[in-house]
């Protein structure tokens, strides 16, 4: 494989908000229009280190980063972390990189916040794929954990996540669970749950994601197949992508299947 088609890793200083930061990022360079991921909670930036094994993002520049909180990403002040913040980290790191218009891709945590950086900057945006990401109250199914089960104690609360989330009875949720204690500080939990169930709850997110004037699309896995609105934003021009052998998480359960789908939106972009 040529040195081209390889990803670097690098470390980017950042103040956001007054909050410094050290984020650690994996990117390429390329000919062809920008991919930027964004991970969500309890994963990394390496979820979409692949995109490089995959013949049909040649020469396709990509950007991915762990939000602050997670991963390799160091961050000062873990309480002041939010959706929002990670809002102004994502612009921030578009702009240390140089990237103007872009493909976004976004699962989870990440689905929601590459939505309202999609709808603040429409124009700069090519396409959406929303992994599951948060557009209507009943996607809480994680966050809303943090008034469900209310703990003082951050470390206690995400332990008992943890356990909770071992034993799901969903895809990956064991695979998944494994991990999160080695790629999420347990001090940015509650700030990055407490806002996306208000903004899921009262952020209007179906409205923004439907308003978007660019190819959207919708990725969910087969045991999430009873979420209430996939007819309704089909019906509107969301294309739909139902991952089979999969729940929340089509890059640990179906990763084959998450790619040739993000690659037939973007193959729709260049064609449609």
């Amino acid at each position: 494989m040529s040195k081209q088609e390889e990803f670097i890793r690098s470390c980017v200083p950042l103040s956001i908000a007054g909050v410094d930061l050290r984020v650690a990022a994996l990117h390429r360079d390329g000919d062809k229009a920008p991919i930027v991921f964004l991970h969500g909670f309890g994963s990394t930036k390496e979820d979409y280190a692949d995109v490089v094994r995959y013949a049909a993002f040649n020469g396709h520049p990509f950007l991915a980063y762990d939000a602050p909180g997670c991963g390799e990403t160091t961050c000062a002040d873990l309480s002041r972390i939010s959706i929002p913040f990670l809002v102004k980290t994502a612009l921030a790191m578009l702009e240390h990189f140089g990237i103007q218009r872009f493909h976004l891709v976004g699962h989870s945590m990440g689905g929601l916040t590459s939505l309202l950086l999609a709808h603040q900057h429409p124009d700069r945006v090519l396409s959406f794929v929303d992994i599951e990401g948060n557009i209507a109250p009943e996607d809480c199914f994680l966050s809303r954990q943090i008034h469900d089960y209310p703990q003082d104690d951050a470390e206690r609360f995400f332990e008992d996540f943890i356990e909770r989330t071992r034993h799901a009875p969903a895809y990956a949720s064991a695979l998944y669970a494994a991990s999160l204690r080695h790629k999420v500080r347990a001090g940015a939990v509650r700030g990055i749950f407490e806002s996306m169930v208000e903004l899921s709850d009262h952020g209007e997110l179906m409205d923004k994601f439907l308003s978007l004037p660019f190819p959207r699309m919708f990725m969910y896995g087969e045991q999430n197949t009873s979420l209430s609105y996939l007819a309704y934003i089909q019906s509107q021009g969301v294309h739909l992508a139902e991952i089979r052998n999969c729940g929340h998480f089509p890059m640990y359960s179906n990763p084959t299947a998450m790619w040739e789908r993000i690659a037939h939106l973007q193959r729709f972009c260049a064609t449609g």
